[in-house]
C-alpha cells in the first residue's frame, strides 16, 4: 500500500511539474497561411480542347485476346493463356444429430 500511494503521488507531482512548464512557455503561432493561388498561363485558355469523336479508335498493340479462348477457337488450335482451374474440393456431408 505504501508503494501504491508513492507511485500515485509521484504522478501527481509529475502532472503539476508539467502543466507548470506548460503554461510558463509564451504561446506561439501554429497556423500557417497558404500560399495565393497561381493562374494558369494565357496561353493555354486560348486553346480549345480537342473534339472527341466517338467511335474512334483505341490504339491497341497487339490486339487484345481472352486468357480462355472459346472452344471454337481452341478447336481451330488456340491454347489456353492460363491453366485449367483446380477441381474443388468436396467433403462428404454433414450427419445430422
Amino acid at each position: 500500500m505504501l508503494i501504491a500511494g508513492a507511485l500515485v503521488a509521484t504522478g501527481v507531482a509529475i502532472s503539476a511539474v508539467s502543466l507548470h512548464a506548460i503554461n510558463a512557455t509564451p504561446p506561439q503561432q501554429v497556423a500557417q497561411a497558404t500560399h495565393p493561388l497561381q493562374s494558369s498561363p494565357d496561353s493555354q485558355k486560348s486553346a480549345p480542347p480537342a473534339e472527341s469523336k466517338p467511335g474512334g479508335e483505341r490504339p491497341t498493340t497487339p490486339a487484345p485476346e481472352p486468357a480462355r479462348p472459346d472452344d471454337e477457337a481452341q478447336k481451330a488450335g488456340a491454347r489456353p493463356v492460363l491453366p485449367p482451374a483446380p477441381a474443388e474440393k468436396t467433403a462428404p456431408p454433414i450427419d445430422k444429430k
